[in-house]
């Protein structure tokens, strides 16, 4: 029988679909108590329960103890450092107790022609409510996204009085190139990027497998960034140009504030869901370890199977296994701190 929710083990772990889907923490200090991370700050102190967090989002100013990270990771928790708001992503984490289903589903659609075409489909189809584009090729697809664009551009630029001379590019060094439009919707498109990897890496779905884009690591975040690029980052990056703010980081703050008050987080959630999950399947439950097997498909982890398989020799560690171990703690008399 499972424990009582707010001390559940990692097999007992609530849905990922019943959990709060992030909380975001800045300018505080985490640790753990008992079966809780708590949140303290010179304001407040907030207990949550680990077991019902699908995502912590860790912002500036925040300091977070080895037993929360521990924690985090039993129960199946995914913690991603991000900059204001999750506007920048800058490394993730997940505890092993999490399940993979919504990542093989992930990877199940984008290995066949005819799936992956029809979530890419439905991703367009997301850009133009009311159209039907469930017969349009991809081909058809990128030409209407372009037309789409290039009318935005034009609508925004009058509506602002900003001058559009086209979107000017260079990979590797998006900040440099074009004029000072161009250089915010570069900005402004990048701290979107940062929000839509922390959701997608916090859902447990991959950041590569894109189905529009693909051979780039974050492939997948570009192709859910582009749901809302027409709704948050030209109109933003206009609005900043005609204001005279031309700094990289007006786009960023402007973007963090958008994100606040709109709760985009939430939505990219359902909307990276909507896209992965086949109706009536939730595949982003947590599931015991397995493993695989090519005749029955898989069999239980945690079990010796010496009995019934070819004996191999025992692993020897040589030179090139290296480890750093640090020194015991002394307390203030001179001995050793009890474990």
């Amino acid at each position: 029988m499972a424990d009582i929710w707010w001390k559940a083990h990692p097999q007992d772990l609530h849905r990922l679909v019943d959990r709060v889907s992030s909380v975001y923490v800045e300018r505080s200090h985490l640790d753990r108590d008992e079966n809780a991370v708590v949140v303290i700050n010179k304001r407040e102190t907030v207990r949550i329960p680990a077991a019902m967090v699908a995502v912590m989002l860790l912002g500036p100013g925040t300091r977070v103890t080895h037993g929360a990270m521990g924690l985090l990771a039993d129960s199946g928790t995914a913690v991603c450092w991000v900059g204001e708001q999750g506007v920048r992503m800058y490394a993730a984490g997940l505890g092993p107790s999490r399940g993979a289903g919504l990542l093989h589903r992930q990877a199940w659609l984008v290995t066949r022609p005819k799936e992956r075409l029809g979530v890419a489909r439905a991703m367009y189809g997301m850009r133009f409510p009311g159209e039907d584009v469930s017969t349009a090729t991809m081909q058809q697809l990128r030409g209407r996204e372009g037309a789409r664009f290039r009318k935005l551009y034009q609508e925004h630029s009058r509506r602002t009085g900003v001058r559009w001379d086209g979107r000017v590019y260079k990979a590797g060094e998006a900040f440099t190139a074009g004029d000072d439009l161009n250089r915010l919707l570069s900005a402004s498109n990048a701290a979107l990027y940062g929000i839509c990897h922390a959701v997608i890496t916090g859902l447990g779905a991959s950041p590569g497998l894109g189905f529009v884009h693909t051979g780039s690591a974050i492939s997948f975040v570009l192709d859910i960034a582009d749901l809302y690029k027409a709704e948050y980052t030209v109109p933003l990056a206009f609005d900043l140009m005609a204001k005279g703010l031309t700094d990289e980081r007006d786009a960023r703050v402007g973007l963090r504030d958008q994100i606040a008050e709109a709760k985009l987080l939430s939505r990219i959630v359902t909307d990276v869901k909507e896209l992965l999950n086949p109706p009536g399947t939730d595949f982003d439950t947590p599931e015991t370890s397995e493993l695989w097997d090519e005749r029955v498909g898989t069999v239980s982890a945690g079990v010796n199977y010496a009995a019934t398989a070819t004996d191999f020799a025992d692993a020897v560690l040589g030179d090139e296994h290296i480890a750093v171990i640090g020194p015991e703690l002394d307390d203030e008399t001179g001995g050793r701190r009890s474990q």
